[in-house]
C-alpha cells in the first residue's frame, strides 16, 4: 500500500465517522439515513453521465450490493436508536475487517503477510475495546443490530470489491453503485412514512447534504483503493474511522472518555503501522 492511498483511505475513514456522527446525532436516524443516501444517489448521476455504464458483467455485483445495504440501512439506524455511537459504531465496524479478510482470502485469492495480519486483528482488537468500554449489556438490542450489520458490511465489501476491479473501471461501477442505491431504502422508508419524510427533508436538507458528501466520498475512496491494494488491508484500515468517531462522539455527543478506550485507540494505532508497514 503506497503512501497516496494509505493518507486518502485515512482521509475516507474520517469522512465516514463524521457522517455516522451526523446521523446518530440526529432527531431521526432512519429518515436521516435515507435522505442522506437519497442525496448521495442525485450527487452520483453527473459522475455516472461523464464515466458511462460499467459492462454487463458487473451488473449483478451492483444488484447484489444494493440489497444487501438496504439491510446494512435499516441496522445502522436502529443500532443508532438503540445505543450511543461509541458503542455501536465500533462494533460494526470493528468485526467487518477480520470477516472481509477472510472472505477476501476465500474467494477472491488474496493472501496477507504475517505482519498485515497482526495488523489487521490490533486494529479490530482495538476496535472492539472501544465498544466494549461503552457496556454491551445495557444496550443489548444496539449490540444485535450493530453484529448483525458487521456481518452485512463485510459481505458487501466483498461483493464490491470483486465487482469493481472487474468492471476495470473504478468511475463506472462507483457511479452507478452510487446513483441506484440511495433510492432502495428510501422509497422504503418514503412508502412507509411519507409524511414525516417531506417534512424531514425541509428542515434537514442542508445538512443530510453534507453527510451525503461524506458518505460517497468515504466509500469512493475506498472502493477505488481496493483496486491498488489488498481488499483485507484497506478494510482494517478504514476502521480507523472509529478513532475519528470517538473523538466525535466525546467532543460533539458529550459520550464518556475512559482508560479502556484509551487502550483501544493504541491497539488501532499500532494495527495501522502494522498494516502500513506489511
Amino acid at each position: 500500500m503506497t503512501w497516496t492511498v494509505f493518507c486518502l483511505v485515512l482521509l475516507g475513514a474520517l469522512l465516514h465517522a463524521g457522517w455516522n456522527t451526523l446521523v446518530k446525532s440526529s432527531q431521526d436516524k432512519t429518515l436521516d439515513t435515507a435522505l442522506i443516501h437519497i442525496l448521495c444517489s442525485i450527487l452520483a448521476i453527473p459522475f455516472l453521465i461523464f464515466f458511462g455504464l460499467p459492462r454487463l458483467e458487473v451488473w449483478p455485483y451492483v444488484v447484489a450490493s444494493l440489497v444487501i445495504h438496504v439491510g446494512y440501512y435499516y441496522a445502522l439506524s436502529r443500532a443508532y436508536h438503540h445505543g450511543e455511537l461509541s458503542l455501536t459504531y465500533p462494533l460494526m465496524r470493528g468485526v467487518a475487517p477480520m470477516l472481509v479478510a477472510v472472505g477476501s482470502f476465500t474467494f477472491m485469492d488474496e493472501s496477507l503477510s504475517l505482519l498485515a495480519w497482526f495488523g489487521v486483528m490490533a486494529v479490530c482488537s482495538g476496535v472492539l475495546l472501544l465498544g466494549v468500554a461503552a457496556g454491551l449489556v445495557r444496550y443489548r438490542h444496539a449490540v444485535y443490530f450493530a453484529l448483525g450489520n458487521a456481518v452485512l458490511i463485510a459481505i458487501y465489501t466483498v461483493v464490491d470489491a470483486k465487482g469493481v476491479r472487474l468492471s476495470g473501471h473504478a468511475g463506472q461501477y462507483i457511479a452507478l453503485l452510487f446513483a441506484l442505491d440511495g433510492w432502495t431504502f428510501g422509497l422504503l422508508v418514503l412508502a412507509k412514512r411519507s409524511g414525516d419524510f417531506w417534512d424531514y427533508v425541509r428542515r434537514r436538507w442542508q445538512v443530510a447534504s453534507v453527510g451525503a458528501v461524506a458518505s460517497a466520498g468515504s466509500y469512493s475512496i475506498a472502493l477505488w483503493a481496493m483496486t491498488v491494494a489488498p481488499v483485507a488491508s484497506v478494510a482494517a484500515l478504514r476502521e480507523t474511522s472509529v478513532l475519528f468517531a470517538a473523538i466525535l462522539g466525546h467532543r460533539l455527543l458529550n459520550e464518556l472518555w475512559t482508560l479502556q478506550r484509551g487502550i483501544g485507540i493504541l491497539a488501532i494505532v499500532t494495527g495501522v503501522v502494522a498494516l502500513r508497514m506489511g
